[in-house]
Protein backbone atom coordinates (compact mmCIF):
# COMPACT_ATOMS: atom_id res chain seq x y z
CA UNK A 1 0.00 0.00 0.00
CA UNK A 2 1.15 3.44 -0.83
CA UNK A 3 0.41 7.20 0.01
CA UNK A 4 1.88 8.32 -3.00
CA UNK A 5 2.02 11.32 -5.45
CA UNK A 6 4.06 12.13 -8.42
CA UNK A 7 6.93 10.26 -9.26
CA UNK A 8 9.64 8.80 -6.45
CA UNK A 9 7.37 6.48 -4.71
CA UNK A 10 4.87 5.69 -6.94
CA UNK A 11 8.12 4.65 -9.57
CA UNK A 12 9.05 2.28 -6.63
CA UNK A 13 5.64 0.63 -6.18
CA UNK A 14 5.02 0.53 -10.28
CA UNK A 15 7.89 -1.78 -10.10
CA UNK A 16 6.85 -3.79 -6.92
CA UNK A 17 3.70 -4.49 -8.99
CA UNK A 18 5.70 -5.12 -12.01
CA UNK A 19 7.35 -8.18 -9.41
CA UNK A 20 3.91 -9.51 -9.04
CA UNK A 21 2.55 -7.36 -5.68
CA UNK A 22 -0.75 -6.40 -4.97
CA UNK A 23 -0.32 -2.44 -5.15
CA UNK A 24 -2.89 -0.15 -3.87
CA UNK A 25 -2.04 3.07 -4.06
CA UNK A 26 -3.88 6.05 -2.10
CA UNK A 27 -4.19 9.25 -3.57
CA UNK A 28 -5.37 12.45 -1.60
CA UNK A 29 -9.33 13.70 -2.50
CA UNK A 30 -8.44 15.48 -5.14
CA UNK A 31 -6.23 12.91 -6.66
CA UNK A 32 -2.53 12.27 -7.39
CA UNK A 33 -1.16 15.86 -9.09
CA UNK A 34 0.78 13.73 -11.36
CA UNK A 35 -2.53 13.18 -13.39
CA UNK A 36 -2.41 16.47 -14.80
CA UNK A 37 1.04 16.99 -16.02
CA UNK A 38 -0.27 16.84 -19.44
CA UNK A 39 -2.86 14.70 -21.22
CA UNK A 40 -1.01 12.95 -24.17
CA UNK A 41 -2.18 9.03 -22.32
CA UNK A 42 -5.80 9.60 -23.16
CA UNK A 43 -6.50 12.27 -21.09
CA UNK A 44 -3.70 11.68 -18.19
CA UNK A 45 -0.10 12.69 -17.67
CA UNK A 46 2.41 10.61 -19.42
CA UNK A 47 4.72 10.31 -16.28
CA UNK A 48 1.15 9.32 -14.38
CA UNK A 49 0.47 6.18 -16.45
CA UNK A 50 4.41 5.32 -16.90
CA UNK A 51 4.45 5.57 -12.36
CA UNK A 52 1.28 4.03 -11.79
CA UNK A 53 0.70 0.74 -14.34
CA UNK A 54 -1.04 -2.06 -12.76
CA UNK A 55 -2.04 -0.79 -9.28
CA UNK A 56 -4.86 -0.37 -7.75
CA UNK A 57 -6.36 2.92 -6.76
CA UNK A 58 -8.49 4.43 -3.77
CA UNK A 59 -8.66 8.47 -3.01
CA UNK A 60 -8.97 8.59 0.58
CA UNK A 61 -9.18 12.37 2.69
CA UNK A 62 -7.53 11.05 5.97
CA UNK A 63 -9.79 14.10 8.00
CA UNK A 64 -12.50 12.14 7.57
CA UNK A 65 -13.23 9.78 10.30
CA UNK A 66 -14.46 7.01 7.74
CA UNK A 67 -11.44 7.61 5.18
CA UNK A 68 -8.96 7.22 7.84
CA UNK A 69 -10.81 4.53 9.35
CA UNK A 70 -10.27 2.76 5.94
CA UNK A 71 -6.30 3.86 5.51
CA UNK A 72 -5.96 2.32 8.95
CA UNK A 73 -7.68 -1.04 7.47
CA UNK A 74 -5.38 -1.13 4.93
CA UNK A 75 -2.64 -0.41 6.78
CA UNK A 76 -3.00 -3.74 9.35
CA UNK A 77 -3.32 -5.77 6.42
CA UNK A 78 -0.51 -4.22 4.35
CA UNK A 79 3.59 -6.30 3.80
CA UNK A 80 4.56 -2.92 2.50
CA UNK A 81 3.33 0.52 3.25
CA UNK A 82 5.17 3.42 1.27
CA UNK A 83 4.91 6.97 1.37
CA UNK A 84 6.28 10.16 -0.22
CA UNK A 85 4.76 12.51 2.51
CA UNK A 86 7.71 15.23 4.38
CA UNK A 87 8.35 13.61 7.08
CA UNK A 88 7.22 15.41 9.47
CA UNK A 89 3.91 15.89 8.12
CA UNK A 90 3.92 11.99 8.20
CA UNK A 91 4.29 11.83 11.75
CA UNK A 92 1.52 14.43 12.10
CA UNK A 93 -0.49 11.87 10.37
CA UNK A 94 0.63 9.22 12.51
CA UNK A 95 1.91 6.99 9.70
CA UNK A 96 5.67 8.05 10.08
CA UNK A 97 7.61 4.98 9.65
CA UNK A 98 8.61 4.42 13.36
CA UNK A 99 5.05 4.74 14.02
CA UNK A 100 4.21 2.35 11.76
CA UNK A 101 6.65 -0.41 12.11
CA UNK A 102 6.06 0.34 16.41
CA UNK A 103 2.60 -0.35 16.06
CA UNK A 104 3.26 -3.30 13.26
CA UNK A 105 6.10 -4.96 13.86
CA UNK A 106 6.20 -7.19 10.63
CA UNK A 107 5.46 -4.40 8.35
CA UNK A 108 7.92 -2.48 6.21
CA UNK A 109 7.32 0.93 6.18
CA UNK A 110 9.69 2.55 3.42
CA UNK A 111 9.71 6.80 3.37
CA UNK A 112 10.85 9.19 1.16
CA UNK A 113 11.57 12.19 1.16
CA UNK A 114 13.73 14.98 -0.50
CA UNK A 115 16.14 15.84 2.24
CA UNK A 116 15.64 13.33 4.66
CA UNK A 117 14.87 14.11 8.65
CA UNK A 118 16.86 15.48 11.13
CA UNK A 119 18.44 18.26 9.21
CA UNK A 120 17.43 21.64 8.91
CA UNK A 121 15.49 21.07 5.76
CA UNK A 122 13.53 17.82 6.70
CA UNK A 123 10.49 19.34 6.02
CA UNK A 124 10.92 21.18 3.09
CA UNK A 125 8.91 20.71 0.09
CA UNK A 126 11.82 18.83 -2.69
CA UNK A 127 11.62 19.28 -5.99
CA UNK A 128 13.08 17.12 -8.88
CA UNK A 129 14.41 20.60 -10.22
CA UNK A 130 16.12 21.49 -7.40
CA UNK A 131 17.46 18.29 -6.19
CA UNK A 132 18.60 18.00 -9.20
CA UNK A 133 20.91 20.85 -8.68
CA UNK A 134 21.62 20.70 -4.75
CA UNK A 135 23.23 17.56 -6.24
CA UNK A 136 25.12 18.71 -8.72
CA UNK A 137 23.79 16.96 -11.83
CA UNK A 138 23.54 20.61 -13.98
CA UNK A 139 27.29 19.96 -13.99
CA UNK A 140 28.06 17.20 -15.70
CA UNK A 141 24.76 17.40 -18.57
CA UNK A 142 27.79 17.63 -21.47
CA UNK A 143 27.25 21.71 -21.98
CA UNK A 144 29.36 25.01 -21.12
CA UNK A 145 25.82 25.76 -19.44
CA UNK A 146 24.39 24.18 -17.30
CA UNK A 147 21.01 22.66 -17.84
CA UNK A 148 18.94 19.87 -16.01
CA UNK A 149 19.13 16.37 -16.56
CA UNK A 150 16.21 15.60 -19.32
CA UNK A 151 14.03 13.47 -16.81
CA UNK A 152 13.16 12.95 -13.31
CA UNK A 153 16.81 11.72 -12.17
CA UNK A 154 16.24 12.52 -8.76
CA UNK A 155 12.95 10.94 -8.54
CA UNK A 156 13.79 8.13 -10.02
CA UNK A 157 16.76 7.35 -8.06
CA UNK A 158 15.13 7.59 -4.52
CA UNK A 159 12.43 5.02 -6.26
CA UNK A 160 15.31 2.82 -7.02
CA UNK A 161 16.88 3.17 -3.76
CA UNK A 162 13.73 2.45 -2.07
CA UNK A 163 12.94 -0.39 -4.36
CA UNK A 164 16.63 -1.69 -3.51
CA UNK A 165 15.56 -0.85 0.49
CA UNK A 166 12.28 -2.73 0.45
CA UNK A 167 13.09 -6.20 -1.34
CA UNK A 168 16.16 -5.91 1.19
CA UNK A 169 14.04 -5.56 4.10
CA UNK A 170 11.20 -8.36 2.88
CA UNK A 171 14.28 -10.60 2.65
CA UNK A 172 15.29 -9.61 6.26
CA UNK A 173 11.55 -10.50 7.46
CA UNK A 174 11.59 -13.71 5.38
CA UNK A 175 14.65 -15.06 7.79
CA UNK A 176 13.44 -13.31 10.93
CA UNK A 177 9.82 -11.88 11.03
CA UNK A 178 11.22 -8.51 11.57
CA UNK A 179 9.51 -5.50 10.38
CA UNK A 180 11.29 -2.49 8.98
CA UNK A 181 11.35 1.25 8.84
CA UNK A 182 13.24 1.93 5.52
CA UNK A 183 14.70 5.86 5.01
CA UNK A 184 15.00 7.09 1.74
CA UNK A 185 15.89 11.26 0.41
CA UNK A 186 16.16 12.67 -2.72
CA UNK A 187 19.35 14.19 -2.21
CA UNK A 188 21.04 11.41 -0.99
CA UNK A 189 20.09 9.00 -3.72
CA UNK A 190 21.22 11.48 -6.55
CA UNK A 191 24.44 12.90 -4.56
CA UNK A 192 25.48 8.95 -4.40
CA UNK A 193 24.49 8.96 -8.50
CA UNK A 194 26.74 12.10 -8.91
CA UNK A 195 29.61 10.06 -6.82
CA UNK A 196 31.99 9.51 -9.05
CA UNK A 197 31.94 12.87 -11.13
CA UNK A 198 32.11 14.49 -7.42
CA UNK A 199 35.50 12.55 -6.93
CA UNK A 200 36.88 13.65 -9.93
CA UNK A 201 36.01 17.31 -9.47
CA UNK A 202 38.01 17.41 -5.80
Amino acid sequence: MSLEQAVSAPFATRQLADLGATVIKVEPAGGDFARRYDTVMAGQSANFVWANRGKQSVALDLRADRDRAMLDALIAGADVVVHNMAPDAARRAGIGVDELVASHPSLIACEISGYGRGGPRSDDKAYDLAVQAEAGAFSVTGDASMSKVGFAAADISAGMYALTGILAALVRRERTGQGAAVRVSMLDSLAEWMSAPLYGAV
